[in-house]
């Protein structure tokens, strides 16, 4: 399906698989969830777990991809379509809030097994002084999909071959001394995950009630993947930094944005959800090359753990945030899943985390 392919056409097509499984089918559950509450009428506690149920197939997924992703990258990407189309037929169709969560839970399996799949087929397909470059480029489809997402919104609101492993066989699965040298970026992503829920999950239904109007809450959604997009601009000085160096950038920007998502309107949160969109992005890449440094032959695997870790903490900041928002405000609530953001940003430098010496190659993209 993709090897075999010129360079181009591949991270075309890698590209496009990431933009509809991400950007166009799970991560844009936020963007029409207040139609789907008007409509189906779901409150903020059934919200955030039917984003969390959606959280943990996501991480089935990409479980998957962490055994087979190495020797079996194409039957993958077949199957990460099948449950992403399948997935969105049935939230389209859905007439309950019930029929409508299961479909929405299936549609995120297809996210979590493109990631681990696309990293595989890149690797082997590219040369590998080109990997980073061409890596960045498809994990940037996020920001596409978004972009596509929100266009639709606004046109829809005035109607309301065979897998064959590289190596001859099948890799072993990585040692408990390689996952023990995981520990900064597993408490990195989690606490990631955990920050960028409330924009995810609450983004618009956030703006909406804060009063910047339906339109306006669509443009701030399509800035997100404004932002992501600007990941393959900016792909070349971000690979000058270091891994940990470069999540601390970028989650320091995700986490700042996410505040000031929550406390203001108009231009300054249009500003902060484009700078949302690239931090999460350009931070997700990071975590790809985070785990590359550390083993580049088991990148896959790393990739599939550590985008598990961070949708595990959006699955558990979206349970979270679905039953403190009617409590505290949606305001609060971002104000904190910001703080949370943040203190990722420090955790790669944190006493235990300063071991090793990764080398600066960042693959800066999303897919998680």
């Amino acid at each position: 399906m993709f090897e075999g392919a010129r360079p181009a056409a591949l991270v075309a097509s890698g590209l496009g698989l990431v933009a509809a499984t991400y950007g166009l089918v799970r991560l844009a559950y936020g963007l029409f969830l207040p139609d789907v509450q008007a409509s189906l009428g779901l409150g903020s506690a059934a919200s955030g777990l039917i984003s969390a149920g959606a959280s943990v197939a996501y991480c089935a997924g990409a479980a998957a991809g962490f055994v087979w992703a190495s020797s079996r990258p194409r039957r993958l990407v077949v199957a990460a379509i099948t449950g992403a189309a399948v997935g969105s037929a049935g939230m389209a169709a859905a007439s309950g809030p019930s029929v409508f969560g299961i479909a929405a839970v299936l549609a995120s399996t297809g996210a979590g097994l493109a990631s681990p799949a696309l990293v595989s087929i890149v690797r082997r397909t590219v040369a590998a002084t080109d990997d980073a470059r061409h890596q960045a480029v498809v994990n940037a489809g996020t920001g596409p999909g978004l972009v596509g997402a929100g266009l639709l919104a606004l046109v829809l609101l005035p109607d309301r071959g065979r897998d064959a492993p590289t190596d001859g066989g099948r890799r072993p699965l990585p040692s408990r001394a390689w996952l023990a040298s995981h520990r900064a970026p597993i408490a990195s992503a989690l606490l990631m995950g955990a920050g960028s829920a409330a924009v995810w999950s609450f983004g618009r239904t956030h703006l909406v009630a804060a009063g910047v109007g339906e339109q306006a809450s669509v443009l701030a959604w399509i800035a997100i993947g404004v932002g992501g997009t600007a990941v393959v601009a900016s792909a070349g000085p971000m690979g000058s930094l270091s891994p940990r160096a470069a999540w601390c950038l970028t989650t320091l920007v995700t986490g700042t944005a996410t505040a000031t998502i929550g406390v203001s309107t108009g231009a300054p949160a249009l500003l902060a959800c484009v700078a949302f969109g690239w931090g999460y992005t350009a931070g997700s890449g990071a975590l790809i090359a985070w785990t590359t440094t550390i083993d580049p032959r088991h990148a896959p695997s790393g990739t599939s753990m550590l985008f598990v870790v961070l949708v595990l903490g959006q699955a558990l900041g979206a349970a979270a945030l679905g039953g403190a928002i009617p409590a505290t405000g949606s305001s609060a609530a971002f104000v904190a899943a910001g703080t949370v953001a943040l203190l990722a940003a420090v955790a790669p430098f944190a006493p235990s985390a300063r071991t090793g010496s990764p080398k600066p190659k960042v693959a800066a993209g999303t897919r998680a």
